[in-house]
């Protein structure tokens, strides 16, 4: 794209809006091409020609557009210190939020530092920013530099961080299992905890299976603080007990929280419900949904998919088959979660043509594509128990390629447990030919897979 002159930008100013000189700005960034923070021997005279028209819109929808963060720091930068500067422009804390997200979002964190601290705007708000940044992330060698941030933040005084700043600390330490140095962290803010800081400390406690201490700061909350415990802190603490399936405590946790005026909701008693499920003691937490309604807590589709999921654990896989249809005819949203019980239950009961229809149903409504949003891959599990299901049964191995055929055309991987089945399938029908060609494409996809791998790396 030809970038226009100088005289035609300056001529034309009225009348355009930013769009066109934003277009202008990053094809000439994509032309100057910065690979790094610090780009030597790259001049930035060729953007001075845009230094009339800097403002704080101009500069955001130019951060905004760039895919490369490098080119957008380099603007950024440019723009920081104009020459020419006709309209006296510096940028505003919008301007700083935006160069800070994208470089967080491209895990840029030592540059991000770098320049909120050149500038001086290291404030507790961009302190808060990173912190997340890195928690979100939540690497081994990135726990040691947040910390050290954050001590040089405090320690000289740059900003004076808030209790928020300390709660997202606090929850990045704990999501890596290192609470007491989340309880470091509480013990020393200089600043008043909230109640948020304090349900941090023990959903970290909890998710260690460290109760006792979890209770510790549970009584702290009921005799130090000025406030009380919310529906988090205790559904937090009756969660903790079901994990380790200590029920009487929770039921405990919970009648307690009832008396001081605390309601529970749905979280509260699916968090009873499935812990009793797991067990596959699926009567008592038909009981619980019982006690709920008549606490005036509406069920939802996650606690009858506890209980689906309950049934099947149980052995009761009867059960389960028209728990589902019950579901489906309530119209609930039930997602491919649901479906892959039911398969697998259909395959336990040797009822494979039901299986491979409801498989074929998942794809029909589009499951495999929502997959990814779900954090999981339950249609490759549902494939393989089907396949694995097929290889056993005499007569059926036909279809497996059908299965095969249709996974790959969703993009769904064969996994190694399904060539075993495979290989094993086509070798007691005797094709022995055919499992060793099975053989031969699983060896070649591994090769594939690595040779991306190492290509990534």
């Amino acid at each position: 794209m030809a970038l226009p002159s100088t005289r035609a930008i300056a001529n034309s100013a009225q009348v355009l809006d930013l769009i066109p000189i934003v277009n202008s700005i990053t094809s000439l960034l994509q032309t100057l091409n910065p690979r790094n923070p610090i780009p030597i021997n790259l001049t930035s005279s060729p953007l001075s020609r845009f230094s009339p028209f800097l403002d704080p819109n101009l500069v955001t929808l130019v951060i905004h557009k760039q895919t490369n963060p490098y080119h957008a720091l380099f603007f950024f930068n440019c723009a920081s210190n104009p020459n020419p500067n006709p309209n006296n422009y510096s940028h505003n804390h919008t301007c700083y939020e935006a160069i800070t997200d994208l470089l967080l979002r491209h895990s840029l964190f030592h540059p991000t530092v770098k320049l909120l601290e050149k500038s001086q705007k290291l404030s507790d708000f961009f302190v808060g920013k990173i912190i997340k940044a890195y928690g979100d992330r939540v690497k081994a060698n990135l726990i040691d530099l947040v910390e050290t941030l954050f001590d040089n933040v405090v320690k000289e005084g740059v900003v004076q961080p808030d209790v928020s700043s300390y709660t997202i600390l606090m929850r990045v330490l704990c999501k890596k299992g290192m609470v007491e140095s989340a309880r470091k962290v509480l013990d020393e803010m200089p600043c008043e905890p909230n109640l948020i800081a304090y349900n941090t400390l023990i959903n970290g406690y909890c998710k260690k299976g460290d109760l006792e201490s979890a209770n510790l700061v549970f009584d702290k909350i009921l005799t130090e603080v000025d406030f009380l415990p919310d529906v988090v802190t205790y559904t937090t603490l009756i969660d903790g007990y079901c994990r380790k399936g200590e029920f009487v405590e929770a039921k405990r946790c919970l009648n307690m929280m009832m008396k001081a005026g605390c309601s529970p909701n749905v979280v509260t008693y699916n968090a009873i419900i499935y812990a009793l499920c797991l067990k596959g003691e699926v009567d008592e937490a038909k009981k619980m949904i019982t006690e709920m309604t008549l606490n005036g807590v509406k069920d939802n589709t996650a606690t009858h998919l506890n209980i689906l999921k309950g049934l099947a654990v149980a052995g009761r896989s009867l059960e389960a088959l028209e728990y589902f249809k019950w579901m489906a005819g309530c119209n609930m949203n039930l997602d491919a979660k649901a479906y892959i019980v039911v398969v697998k239950e259909y395959c336990k009961l040797r009822k494979i043509d039901e299986a491979i229809f409801l498989l074929k149903g998942m794809c029909e409504r589009g499951f495999s594509h929502n997959m990814p949003q779900m954090g999981c891959m339950p249609n490759s599990v549902s494939y393989r128990t089907v396949i694995c299901s097929l290889c056993g049964t005499e007569g059926r191995m036909r279809e497996v390629g059908y299965l095969v055929d249709d996974m790959l055309r969703y993009g769904i991987p064969v996994d190694a447990t399904m060539y075993g089945c495979m290989l094993e399938g086509y070798s007691k029908t005797g094709n022995e030919d055919v499992a060793m060609q099975q053989r031969a494409t699983y060896l070649e996809r591994q090769m594939e897979n690595q040779s991306a791998l190492s290509a990534i790396r």
